[in-house]
């Protein structure tokens, strides 16, 4: 039996009105048993409806090209009926949805979700299902397997959540896995747990997988070949090797020049200028033209051919006359620093907040130290950036600090002044100076208020009049570099990239000393990332704002903070500036949350 897949000439295109608009554009790649093949690139390119495309779950409106074929085992899966295919889904072909929350069904439980996976086995008995779930669980090394068989999605963590996902995907042994963003908002060590979890798994039974990213270390350190698609097509195709050591495509070669590095401190990263073209706007000739940094007379009226150079196939006029792009002269333009100061803006001393569980009527009360004898300063102008795993209190810390939950003992000095017993006026004048940037631009924002509206709120609840409101509102999306027009629009009208600047410019609304960031890179693209990492040293170094930076990206920390506090179980480990810690890490727990990442 022949386990490889080919695609040849994969086409999709929606139709609406009376024009189709392609969406994903003559896409050709083999997956091989055993092997890893990464599609890479931007949100809006096409590799998860290319994924979805290969397991024909297609929206109604969608169609594929005459030409297109998806050979499996000898047959070609777009030819097949649907009730074959019902039998090659999940059983030949299975799939690792990107979001484990929302893949997973809230009202059932984790052993009946793996359960229903097994109905490919009408033949296996009540209790060899569940002896083979429980095996399931044991294999994707959930912990207590046994236990948690009856437990919700609720009462697991993330990287617990993807997990049992990934025991869905696995239960009939398939021979072709689709990991669609399978790390996406994991912690650092979960995200090596699961890519070493995929690595031993995919050994173990052969399987041929097709990993779905945007993260670059992860291709690193799990593709065999690599896909970059750009606009619905792929313009380069590579082994992994190959790529990161000589990326062809001009749009390769700008997305690794886009990663954030200790190297780069204090200068601007590089940010691929534009966006991704939308379906009913695809540009003439190279769709990556009106973005790339050596573009010439062919680019804007040719359409480029895939072509191989050495052993790599590439979509790009610079080829054959060329054996490698030109490289792009950086002019490593560093940050305009302002005044430094040697104001403390914040002090936390020996914070702690307890949860309790069991109910007041409950005498068997359990106190759970969610943050336990927390203490830092955060220097004016200055970014601090807390790190750690999930629950370690990174979140609950930063809402402790606005007030939003009550602190159980400890300080939290603001200019010198004790926050816990502000109320009215003196706690509006507070708030007014320490504000968020939430993780989801899109779910933080009401998605029937618009932009103008978003970002006036913080400003009508401060008594500012009319006038200085719009005069404010017209300053800050001009700051953040959106066009004015954008203040009569809704959220959902723009990208990712766009809906986290529009939530930067309310956070600045009303003129913050204290920006809390939580997350505020983790689900963007890397071209993107590098944008919104540069505005906010912009912006820092412009008005002196101070920046309490939650996140798990260390390569992100390595660039943005001056100074790192690494927490676990609601304590401090270890704190320093972020290049002595980053060299030099003390503390074991340290070593190990830098080794999850460093390792190839």
């Amino acid at each position: 039996m022949d386990n490889s897949a080919v695609i040849k000439r994969l086409s999709v295109a929606f139709q609406i009105g009376d024009n189709p608009l392609v969406a994903v554009d003559n896409v050709a790649f083999e997956l091989l048993p055993g092997k890893t093949t990464a599609l890479l690139g931007e949100s809006g390119c096409g590799k998860s409806l290319t994924s979805l495309a290969l397991t024909r779950l297609l929206p109604l409106n969608s169609t594929y090209g005459v030409d297109s074929q998806v050979l499996f085992d000898g047959q070609d899966l777009l030819d097949v009926p649907e009730r074959v295919m019902q039998s090659f889904r999940g059983k030949r072909l299975a799939m690792i949805f990107q979001e484990p929350m929302t893949a997973l069904n809230p009202v059932l439980t984790i052993g009946q979700q793996v359960y229903e996976a097994l109905n490919h086995y009408p033949s296996m008995s009540k209790k060899e299902k569940r002896s083979k779930v429980i095996s399931l669980l044991k294999e994707v090394e959930l912990p207590e397997p046994s236990k948690r068989f009856d437990y919700y999605p609720h009462q697991l963590s993330g990287g617990q959540k993807q997990r049992v996902v990934i025991a869905i995907a696995l239960a009939c042994e398939p021979d072709i896995l689709i990991a669609d963003e399978p790390t996406t908002a994991l912690d650092v060590t979960i995200q090596a747990q699961i890519l070493d979890l995929l690595k031993r798994l995919q050994h173990r039974h052969h399987m041929s997988l097709l990993l779905i990213t945007h993260d670059l270390t992860f291709v690193k350190a799990m593709a065999d070949q690599v896909c970059v698609m750009y606009a619905g097509q792929i313009v380069e195709s590579a082994s992994v090797n190959d790529f990161f050591n000589q990326p062809l495509h001009p749009y390769s070669q700008q997305l690794l020049l886009s990663i954030p590095a200790l190297d780069k401190r204090g200068q601007r990263l590089h940010a691929i200028q534009g966006t991704v073209p939308t379906l009913d706007a695809m540009p003439s000739g190279c769709r990556f033209h009106p973005r790339c940094l050596h573009v010439f007379e062919p680019c804007s009226t040719l359409t480029p051919k895939l072509q191989t150079v050495a052993d790599s196939n590439v979509r790009c006029h610079l080829y054959p006359a060329l054996e490698k792009p030109p490289e792009i002269m950086l002019q490593h333009q560093a940050f305009q620093k302002g005044k430094l100061s040697e104001q403390q803006l914040l002090n936390v001393k020996d914070l702690s907040i307890h949860f309790t569980s069991g109910g007041w009527l409950n005498r068997n009360k359990t106190i759970f130290k969610a943050v336990d004898g927390l203490s830092f300063n955060l220097m004016k102008g200055k970014t601090l950036a807390l790190v750690g795993e999930s629950g370690c209190g990174k979140t609950t810390t930063a809402r402790a600090i606005m007030r939003l939950l009550p602190i159980t003992s400890g300080v939290v000095n603001y200019q010198g002044q004790p926050i816990q017993d502000l109320k009215g006026k003196p706690l509006r004048q507070y708030r007014k100076k320490v504000q968020i940037i939430f993780q989801d631009p899109y779910s933080s924002m009401n998605p029937r208020m618009t932009v103008d509206e978003i970002i006036a709120e913080g400003m009508v609840a401060q008594g500012m009049s009319a006038n200085n409101i719009r005069a404010r509102q017209l300053k800050l999306i001009d700051q953040v570099n959106l066009p004015q027009s954008s203040l009569s629009r809704y959220p959902h009208q723009f990208s990712g990239g766009q809906r986290q600047r529009i939530c930067i410019a309310r956070a600045l609304a009303t003129e913050p000393e204290l920006l809390i960031c939580d997350e505020p890179t983790s689900a963007l693209d890397i071209s993107v990332q590098a944008q919104i990492l540069n505005l906010l040293k912009d912006l820092q170094d412009e008005y002196q704002l101070s920046y309490l930076f939650i996140t798990h990206n260390m390569a992100v920390v390595s660039y943005i903070a001056d100074e790192v506090l690494v927490m676990k179980n609601g304590q401090s480990v270890e704190q320093g500036e972020t290049e002595d810690l980053f060299n030099h890490p003390k503390h074991d727990y340290t070593q190990r949350l830098l080794a999850s990442v460093l390792t190839d």
